[in-house]
This record gives structure tokens, C-alpha cells and sequence, in this order.
């Protein structure tokens, strides 16, 4: 059975004993998003790609005015996954920060800027997937 993923539920973080010590992929998610949504993301959607994907199960898409912001959300996310011990599976983007990936395996996060964001329209290209716009135009989006 799989369950739909809440943002909004109120659980600590927890490790996954079934699976090795790794961290539960709902609440990687919920890191995740709070993390970037401290940085003030201009956009912050998930799509849940579970059935139609074989590479990962999750894209946290982010989009935020300018580099620095980019390379900023991607630092928090990552040093707040770090904190609880999360494994970076995998990180491309850092020359020019355009778009920066950061691959948990389970949940791909992507970090825009607005022009890269539009160009290669991820959300576009994976228009089957149930989607969840939890920021938009920088401000929060109900999930209800």
C-alpha cells in the first residue's frame, strides 16, 4: 500500500529499521522542504513519481531569483540532511549554480533559477506525476 505524503504531518525525523539505518523518505521530504523554505524559494514543488519512475521515487522542484539564492536552499538543505545523517548519493550544478541536484536516491532535488527552471520544465516532462505546489510566487501553499 503506498501512503500519500504529508508535509504538514508533525513527525520528528525517524530512521527506517526495514531499511539499513536509512532515514524514512517522508520525513527526508519534510526535511528538505523546510529547509529550502527557509531560504524564501520563489517555488517549491513535489512530485511524487512513485509507478512511473524507476531511478527515484520523489523531485523536490525549487526555484529562487538568483544564483546566490540557489546555491543558498541547496547549503541549507544539505547541512540540515547532514545534521540527521542523510547520505548525499550524488551533487551536480556547482560551477555555475544555475541548476544545483542534489540525489538522495529515493528524493532528487532540484534548485533553479527562474530561467533554468522554465527551460528545462521538469514538471513538463513528468505531467503524470500528482504534484504539489508547496510555495508559490514565495509564498506558502495549503496542502488541504
Amino acid at each position: 500500500m503506498t501512503r500519500d505524503f504529508d508535509a504538514n504531518a508533525p513527525e520528528q525525523p525517524r530512521l527506517s529499521a526495514d531499511t539499513g539505518g536509512r532515514i524514512d523518505t517522508d520525513a527526508l521530504l519534510r526535511l528538505a522542504i523546510a529547509a529550502a523554505s527557509e531560504v524564501k524559494p520563489t517555488s517549491l514543488v513535489h512530485l511524487d513519481l512513485r509507478g512511473l519512475c524507476s531511478f527515484t521515487d520523489h523531485f523536490l522542484i525549487v526555484s529562487a531569483p538568483s544564483v546566490r539564492q540557489v546555491r543558498a536552499v541547496a547549503e541549507r538543505i544539505e547541512e540540515q540532511l547532514r545534521e540527521v545523517h542523510v547520505r548525499l548519493s550524488h551533487r551536480e550544478g556547482d560551477l555555475e549554480a544555475r541548476w544545483i541536484l542534489l540525489d538522495y536516491s529515493d528524493v532528487i532535488i532540484h534548485i533553479f533559477d527562474e530561467e533554468m527552471r522554465t527551460y528545462y520544465d521538469l514538471e513538463g516532462l513528468w505531467a503524470d506525476a500528482p504534484k504539489r505546489e508547496l510555495v508559490q510566487g514565495g509564498s506558502s501553499v495549503s496542502l488541504r
